[in-house]
């Protein structure tokens, strides 16, 4: 066969019925297409007029009417914009996908901004045939001398037109409907759809029903041009007892019920941000979304460069357990609705939030219901990555106590922007509050500062408080602080950070010594900032409480993270943060938290912890259980298990990933440790009748009250503890 060339045909017999049927997925989208295509028309004309090519009649007032006909099944779009000649018609209307709007914006590129016109590829008129047999369209044009044009097509390739006899300039559109489309010719319907796509174009929108017999009354004052006078109302004239005589009331007007603007042609968020009030930012929260719970706080979005982007975002106050976590965010373009929650635009992690978005620049596909892919849509998501940021860390930084109140609503959900995005994370890490035991949040850098006593009460020579600056050391075994207590080896200052008794220690020390700072000790500061500092946490405040209890006594503090989304988060600002360590208050028990002991008194408690580990594995049947004793400043603490904080991170990693009733390979008390305190008189009994009658069963009893301090015990578990209880009971009474 031989080469060849050419250009490939169309058959518009086959292509009209895909653009009539499957170029839009909703069929009410027609509403949104005749509309905005009538709102175009009138957007046109206003700017012929401001460029003095046309000048608008004397009382314009630019309109979109909606007529719905039941009895006569149409559906009427008027609007008193530019119109079209009949070459325009021929043009735009007989040539499928040639866009007037488009012509237009070409033609005055120079001299006028496109921002404000809706349309561009000339397909929305042909969504009328998806609901109707017919469609007429009646047309003059603003161009002097024009002849009115009449239109006609019943929804194949064939049209008729001719002459009409409309007498303003600007264009209606009748829909003859279809009998699977009646709905659309119903006043309710048509306000919901008209609510639902247009209720912000920037054209007024009026909905009313052909020949309507509803009325309604007005005041004299109130009538307008154009209102139909149905009946005069006066006043009525009532007689007293005593013959006087008065008029109650005022004169009013019976009037043919008006059409219904459906639309706000300046939404809030055209304006500025400093001319709105809270209480407009509020109603149109409750007017847009249905929803009368007052919103945490909003972000306005006013952005003209590099790209044209508007919108405010709501933080809606949300009941975890009741409610959906995820929001809505309504996309419009040139304020046009486009669809609810394009989640290409909103990044993941916000889309609990309510909100609107408007931009004209979101390459959209020719029936403006999807985006296209573009890397645009990417650069819009940061944007507003970077300005909920921005709003969060102002917040933090200029209304702390504000920002405290809403933490606790927005907080899993900034977490989660944090592990989703590195650039929204590096900029909210510092911002990202921990609640301590005492109900005060603190942002990060304040959890890692050193709280001491020293710092709390250091005054100058003037008695006036002052902030002491504490330099932290490593201690020796012989450092004592006031209190007599020491770190019991180098191994546990290491593993655990300076409590707040050490610092104090720690600051006299530093006080003591001279102004001049040697190279040794120099070196020692630096080793010390590369030291790992430690956060403490609880994730149950009743479960942990002993825990808790035993921090407060030593005056440390904790944070509280209770959400399922902590662990993660903690791991990856671990991994970000090189030498900050997260750790549960009973992952270990602290220096802060033990009496001082000598080295042959710690020799003594390990031989003593070895004895009675042998007792209990033997009664527990438990070969694996590790039995620790330390002097605790507590006594009236007999036991408790600590968990190290890697056991304790796989074994939740494990249970989150495993199938329910899945063997876990017998991982469960691997890493446990139980601490018996040797200051504690129970310990001390067992300690000291290893061979006594019912050491077994203390023994039993405190790695019991141990668990139930760290976790639930199973009901197996749960059951011999009861009974067991009950028979120390027993012995007591007897």
């Amino acid at each position: 066969m031989a080469a060849k060339s050419g250009s490939l045909s169309i058959n518009s017999e086959n292509i009209f019925p895909i653009i009539k049927k499957w170029l839009y997925s909703d069929h009410d989208i027609f509403y949104r297409e005749l509309i905005s295509n009538g709102c175009d028309a009138v957007t046109k004309l206003k700017k012929l007029d401001m460029m003095g090519e046309y000048s608008l009649p004397d009382g314009y007032k630019a309109r979109v009417d909606v007529i719905v006909n039941p009895e006569q099944k149409t559906l009427t779009f008027s609007d008193n914009g530019l119109g079209m000649t009949a070459e325009e018609v021929e043009e735009y209307i007989n040539q499928i996908a040639f866009s007037g709007a488009a012509d237009f914006i070409e033609k005055y590129k120079d001299k006028s901004s496109s921002d404000q016109i809706i349309g561009h590829f000339g397909l929305g008129f042909y969504s009328a045939f998806m609901v109707a047999d017919e469609v007429h369209i009646d047309t003059l044009s603003f161009k002097e001398g024009a002849v009115p044009v009449h239109w006609e097509c019943d929804g194949g390739t064939e049209f008729s037109m001719e002459d009409g006899d409309r007498q303003e300039v600007g264009t209606t559109i009748t829909l003859f409907l279809n009998e699977d489309c009646l709905e659309f010719c119903n006043e309710y319907k048509a306000r919901e759809v008209i609510k639902k796509y247009c209720s912000f174009m920037p054209t007024e929108i009026y909905l009313s029903k052909a020949d309507t017999k509803e009325t309604q009354i007005i005041k004299v004052e109130e009538l307008r041009e154009g209102d139909v006078i149905l009946e005069e109302i006066h006043p009525e004239e009532k007689t007293a007892e005593d013959g006087t005589k008065t008029v109650e009331g005022e004169e009013k007007f019976k009037i043919q019920k008006r059409p219904e603007l459906l639309n706000e042609t300046s939404p809030l968020w055209t304006k500025h941000p400093n001319d709105c009030t809270k209480e407009e930012y509020l109603e149109f929260y409750r007017k847009v979304f249905q929803d009368y719970k007052e919103p945490l706080f909003w972000i306005h979005l006013n952005m003209d460069y590099p790209f044209n982007l508007k919108g405010i975002l709501y933080f809606p106050k949300i009941n975890m357990e009741y409610e959906s976590i995820e929001g809505t965010i309504k996309l419009y373009n040139n304020q046009v609705f486009i669809a609810d929650n394009i989640k290409e635009v909103i990044p993941e992690f916000l889309l609990l939030l309510k909100g609107v978005i408007d931009c004209p620049d979101l390459p959209l596909n020719v029936s403006r219901s999807a985006l296209q892919n573009d890397g645009f849509v990417k650069k819009i998501s940061e944007y507003i990555s970077k300005k909920v940021a921005d709003k969060l860390s102002g917040m933090c930084k200029t209304e702390k106590e504000e920002y405290d109140k809403y933490w606790d609503d927005i907080s899993p959900f900034i977490k989660f922007g944090c592990l989703k995005d590195d650039k929204f994370c590096e900029k909210m890490t510092d911002y990202i509050l921990f609640k301590n035991l005492e109900g005060k949040y603190l942002t990060l850098p304040e959890c890692l500062e050193v709280k001491s006593a020293a710092s709390e009460n250091a005054v100058d020579e003037n008695g006036e408080k002052v902030e002491a600056e504490i330099i932290t050391e490593k201690k020796t075994e012989e450092a004592v602080d006031e209190t007599g207590d020491a770190e019991v080896s180098d191994d546990a200052a290491g593993d655990s950070e300076e409590s707040a008794v050490e610092a104090s220690d720690n600051a006299a020390e530093a006080s003591s010594g001279t102004d001049e700072v040697s190279e040794e000790d120099a070196d020692k500061d630096a080793d010390e900032e590369k030291k790992e500092k430690i956060i403490y946490y609880v994730t149950d405040e009743q479960q942990q409480s002993q825990y808790i209890n035993l921090f407060k006594s030593a005056k440390m503090d904790a944070v509280i993270l209770n959400h399922n989304i902590d662990q993660p988060f903690i791991s990856q600002l671990e991994a970000k943060n090189e030498g900050i360590k997260f750790q549960r208050i009973d992952a270990d028990v602290t220096d802060a938290l033990k009496s001082e002991t000598s080295k042959q008194v710690e020799k003594e408690m390990e031989e003593q912890a070895e004895s009675i580990a042998k007792i209990m594995k033997e009664t527990l049947k438990n070969d694996k259980l590790v039995v620790k004793m330390e002097k605790l400043k507590d006594k009236k603490v007999a036991s408790m298990i600590t968990l190290s904080e890697e056991s304790r991170r796989m074994q939740d990693m494990m249970k989150m990933y495993s199938m329910p009733g899945m063997d876990m390979g017998g991982f469960g008390g691997e890493g446990e440790t139980l601490i018996l305190n040797a200051n504690h008189p129970l310990v001390q009994y067992v300690a000291g009748n290893q061979e006594g009658e019912n050491v077994a069963m203390i023994c039993e009893q405190l790695y019991d009250l141990a668990r139930i301090q760290h976790a639930p015990l199973n009901s197996e578990a749960m059951t011999r503890f009861i009974a067991r209880s009950n028979d120390i009971m027993m012995l007591l009474a007897k």
